[in-house]
């Protein structure tokens, strides 16, 4: 996979979890989950855009950290999503699979660097 391939992929990942949540209730625990998986997914692709830019090695590997963590708690909010789920959703499926994916290139991203 080349960079720009991820770049793309975390990109997409953020504002299909924004248009999923568009369609989500009103209600309160939803609420919650709207506004924590709407930071968590987007800056998945902001901190990994932010990295490209790092000013060291150093700087780089802590912003691929940060993206991993931000996918890590996005890849709960989708879970818990997929838990609330009456009816299959396959936006939803696609989301928490490519999540998990996210999750093991950018940790594979920083078992390279060690």
């Amino acid at each position: 996979m080349r960079e720009n391939d991820l770049l793309e992929r975390t990109f997409n990942f953020g504002v299909r979890c924004l248009k999923l949540l568009r369609d989500l209730p009103h209600s309160s625990e939803f609420q919650i989950i709207k506004f924590q998986l709407g930071k968590s997914s987007t800056s998945v692709g902001a901190n990994y855009e932010e990295a490209q830019a790092g000013s060291s090695k150093a700087d780089f590997k802590n912003k691929v950290r940060i993206a991993l963590k931000e996918a890590r708690e996005s890849n709960y909010w989708l879970r818990v999503l997929k838990a609330l789920e009456d009816n299959p959703n396959e936006e939803l499926e696609f989301l928490v699979t490519e999540s998990k994916e996210l999750k093991n290139i950018l940790a594979s991203i920083l078992k390279k660097m060690d």
